[in-house]
């Protein structure tokens, strides 16, 4: 069943960009359709008859909608989207995808953010059970070593676990 709940990415004129962008790299991605801007509403918009206005994407399985808005407002880490990872090919794929061309000054716990300016937490699967462990020793072991990660290793976050 698919979603009720679509993100909207604002984006100023790299809509089709970072859509194809994405749907390079992710699994089953794919651009599912574009909307472009008509003469109706320019004196609002600003934007030439037939360029792209919103352009619909899909990755692994979840919609996106990017929308050329303008230059009023800027992604920040306060919104980020999570990509969990089965083994560290993966991570290192997504990763490497997402930090190329990124601000690493931005990078710190999994979180990367994109040439765009779009945050994203790359993380394994099993991070999240290693920090919610009830053995509360475990847990913190694996927080303390990943605070000092930017992209995550597996094998150290698992090391820190087990002790």
């Amino acid at each position: 069943m698919p979603s009720q709940i679509t993100p909207c990415l604002w984006f100023d004129g790299q809509a089709e960009e970072a859509a194809n962008f994405y749907t390079s790299f992710f699994k089953d991605g794919k651009v599912i359709q574009k909307h472009y801007y008509g003469e109706e509403g320019k004196e609002t918009h600003g934007h030439d008859a037939g360029s792209v206005m919103i352009v619909e994407f899909e990755l692994n399985g979840q919609r996106f909608t990017a929308l050329n808005g303008g230059p009023q407002f800027k992604f920040n880490e306060a919104i980020s989207f999570r990509v969990e990872c089965e083994d560290q090919e993966e991570l290192d794929h997504y990763w490497q995808k997402l930090s190329d061309g990124g601000d690493p000054a931005k990078q710190q716990c999994g979180w990367v953010g994109d040439k765009f300016g779009v945050f994203w937490q790359i993380i394994p699967k099993a991070v999240s059970k290693m920090l919610s462990d009830p053995d509360t020793a475990k847990s913190r072991r694996t927080f303390k070593v990943m605070l000092g990660m930017k992209k995550l290793d597996i094998v150290a976050l698992e090391a820190a676990y087990k002790g």
